[in-house]
């Protein structure tokens, strides 16, 4: 037991390192045996802060390894670091002393053969079901002759000369084309801005607003094709406000864009044939419309025709239809002399019946009637006006009685106010003789008048040419002349200072 509590033996001529000399060494060494190295493992915990760079781990089964993408790295990658794809990065190793860990510094990051590729892709394929950006409501029917037709794809390859030379065949229309990469990092950001670029051009502007919209490429590989299959991509044709169809690689080729587009065509050449139809055939099928109505006009003309006759068949003769009517005309003519004779005669006996009525005696009669009428009007309208006379002498009495009233109130009452009024103005003027500085001259205070004026301080009385003084009974110099006890003016308003 007591071996234990013995000094430990000398350590001998062992160098002592500090800890930033022990973590340079240990980052000399990493960097120089790791220069350049390939890792694969599946991506965890990928973090996006605000300074752009991208933070992520490497992992396998067994192990797990930091590593950091530069902000400049982060924004050429052609494929979007996300959680759960096995990828193949390239970098560098390197130390991180402040936390005693070691990380690799990446350079490049690539998905680790098809089978990644395919799980990213039904991983974002699920997320965007989920919102709903494949729902069959959403998609829009296309316009059936569009003015404008936009394409977005490469100027240069065959495509677009497949999808203008069907449109020429097939019905020509006016065709604005946004070139863009169609494989490459750049794909999918120039794509999402041709689909943004059309969508925002005003309708009626200089450039015309396409109708319709037609993302277009040839066939290639997952590789090639994957520009289609980014999210940006996708939800920008998903917001688009204009009729889009999708014609990306062949018919057995799928990309995302196909699931979010209004409408989606196996090939570039099929989707010109959506976009328009064939202008002979619409010509034909005018032609074969216009026979039709005229087949039907002239059959349903010819119908009516015959029916006309049939039902003419049936109508009397024109030279039959007087008859009657001429036969009635030549009876009431034979009886007009007749009748006018009789008409004349009724007439003539009761003009006869009413002159014999009109007499003088009648006459004089009604005039008598009136008269006694007229007479007990007259009678009625003296002692009518004899009671109106009587009325507004009457009333005329009872307001000369209540203006005598009224005036007898006014005497006592004016006498009243006028006391009120003398008595509130006394009390005024003695307010104002209690207040004023006289009063205060009979407890043993006096003046000071200079130039006229009141004097305050000492200042004032040695610039001032001439002083008084004024007592309660009388005013005086200082030299003792006795003047007047009134108060002489100042000179001017502005001389004038307050007593107090």
């Amino acid at each position: 037991m007591s071996d234990l509590f013995e000094d430990p033996e000398p350590q001998g001529n062992a160098p002592e390192f500090t800890v930033s000399e022990i973590s340079g060494a240990v980052k000399r060494t990493i960097e120089g045996e790791f220069a350049h190295v390939r890792v694969r493992g599946e991506l965890g915990r990928v973090s996006r802060p605000a300074s752009g760079h991208v933070y992520l781990d490497l992992k396998d089964d067994k192990a797990v390894l930091s590593g950091v993408i530069w902000k400049g790295v982060a924004t050429r990658l052609e494929t979007r670091p996300e959680e759960g794809l096995e990828v193949v990065a390239t970098g560098r190793l390197t130390t991180f002393p402040g936390q005693s860990r070691y990380q690799i510094i990446i350079e490049d990051i690539q998905p680790a053969g098809l089978g990644a590729l395919m799980a990213m892709l039904e991983k974002r394929k699920k997320a965007l079901e989920a919102e709903g950006l494949f729902a069959p409501d959403r998609k829009r029917a296309l316009p059936f002759l569009p003015d404008v037709i936009g394409v977005v794809t490469s100027p240069s390859g065959a495509v677009i000369r497949d999808i203008l030379h069907r449109l020429s065949d097939r019905f020509p229309r006016k065709v604005l084309v946004w070139p863009v990469a169609v494989q490459g990092a750049k794909c999918a950001p120039e794509v999402t801005r041709a689909i943004e670029g059309f969508n925002a051009l005003e309708p009626g502007g200089a450039i015309p607003r396409p109708d319709l919209l037609i993302v277009a490429r040839g066939g290639g590989s997952i590789e090639d094709l994957w520009g289609f299959n980014e999210e940006v991509v996708a939800r920008a044709a998903a917001a688009s406000q204009i009729p889009l169809i999708s014609a990306v690689g062949h018919e057995t080729d799928t990309t995302l864009i196909d699931y979010v587009s209004d409408h989606r065509a196996p090939t570039p050449t099929a989707a010109a044939e959506k976009a328009v139809p064939v202008r002979l055939d619409l010509l034909a099928h005018i032609e074969g419309l216009g026979a039709r109505i005229s087949g039907h006009a002239a059959k349903s003309i010819g119908e009516r025709r015959q029916r006309l006759r049939d039902l003419s068949r049936a109508l009397p003769r024109q030279e039959t239809l007087l008859d009657v009517p001429r036969q009635r005309l030549d009876g009431a003519a034979r009886a007009l002399p007749q009748g006018l004779r009789a008409v004349a005669q009724s007439k003539r006996s009761a003009f006869a019946g009413l002159s014999g009525a009109i007499r003088p005696q009648a006459l004089t009669a009604r005039l008598e009637a009136h008269r006694d009428a007229l007479a007990q009007l007259g009678a009625r309208l003296g002692p009518a006006l004899a009671r109106k006379i009587s009325d507004q002498t009457r009333r005329a009495q009872e307001n000369r009685d209540r203006l005598d009233k009224l005036w007898t109130r006014a005497g006592p009452a004016f006498a009243r106010a006028t006391l009120q009024r003398r008595s509130a103005l006394d009390a005024l003027d003695r307010m104002r003789t209690s207040l004023g500085y006289e009063e205060t001259l009979g407890r043993g205070y006096a003046v000071v008048w200079g130039d006229g004026a009141p004097v305050t301080t000492a200042k004032a009385a040695k610039a001032a040419s001439e002083i008084e003084i004024q007592f309660q009974d009388a005013r005086m110099t200082p030299q003792g002349g006795v003047k007047s006890g009134k108060a002489r003016p100042a000179k001017s308003p502005d001389d004038q200072g307050s007593l107090f």
